[in-house]
């Protein structure tokens, strides 16, 4: 078993947290995250969004693009390459068919939210998505899935591009739960990430350490997973660098706790 891991944040720093709610815990919704990376000039950057604050969850925080998997997201259609669902199941301990629905929202969500799309013609990643624009407000109305995209471009999904990187588990006193799997990939060249998107009122790069430097004065709010996630990065000189890295998956139910002047984030294995 993973031992118990402690990350102390100052008090008064840009920690969101949302009320308990009463009852029993809701069912977590399964997830993915993708940390968008790319190699600027002082450093490794990664693309976030300040999303919109009347949103139902992380409404007003800082954010890295994803969201919850679709049902269409397990379609076994999906043209793939890369590794393959198996491999993705063993990093996040996880069945085969979730493991492929997760890499599916993965590449679909940061589509949707960034304009960012992970699948090639052929052998060749896709340089220029504006020819798929029009499908991606299909794929956010859900009026397209992902499956059905893929076939009527002749695209195929490159998991290869993506590298997994954490697991985290909302505690079971929140409203909102989610079984989130993080994922990292490097911004294909040729692409830009953009801000179309209705959940996020501003978008853009920045390196790891001052997105917390901001936090910590309180410029932008960040979830504990978010803060830790970019500590993490922060170590890493290159955005290849991070995606080289080979990390043991471990599912994580953070708690925070007051400690004095921090807040002391509990990082237990689920």
């Amino acid at each position: 078993m993973a031992e118990e891991l402690t990350f102390d944040i100052p008090v008064g720093a840009g920690v969101g947290t949302r009320a308990n709610a009463d009852g029993e815990p809701v069912t977590p919704k399964d997830a993915a995250t993708v940390i968008l990376l790319r190699d600027g000039a002082r450093g490794v950057e990664v693309f976030l969004q300040h999303r919109v604050k009347g949103m139902p969850f992380a409404g007003g925080m800082t954010v890295f693009p994803g969201g919850g998997v679709d049902s269409r997201d397990v379609d076994a259609s999906v043209s793939w390459t890369g590794p393959e669902p198996a491999w993705w199941a063993e990093r996040f301990g996880c069945g085969e068919s979730l493991a492929r629905a997760l890499v599916c929202a993965a590449v679909r969500e940061t589509f949707e939210e960034s304009g960012v799309l992970l699948a090639s013609i052929g052998d060749a990643v896709v340089t220029d998505t504006t020819p798929y624009q029009e499908a991606r407000e299909k794929l956010v109305s859900r009026e397209l899935s992902l499956a059905a995209f893929l076939e009527a471009n002749g695209l195929t999904l490159r998991a290869d591009l993506l590298r997994p990187w954490a697991n985290w588990l909302t505690p079971p006193q929140e409203p909102r739960r989610y079984d989130t799997c993080f994922f990292v990939a490097v911004l294909p060249e040729g692409q830009e990430a953009d801000s179309a998107t209705s959940e996020a009122v501003s978008t853009g790069w920045q390196r790891p350490e001052e997105a917390i430097a901001d936090a910590k004065e309180g410029r932008r709010m960040l979830m504990p997973p978010t803060w830790i996630t970019l500590a993490e990065l922060g170590e890493f000189g290159s955005a290849a660098a991070v995606q080289a890295v080979e990390r043991e998956i471990v599912k994580i139910m953070p708690t925070l706790v007051r400690d004095g002047d921090k807040v002391r984030v509990v990082m237990d294995p689920a």
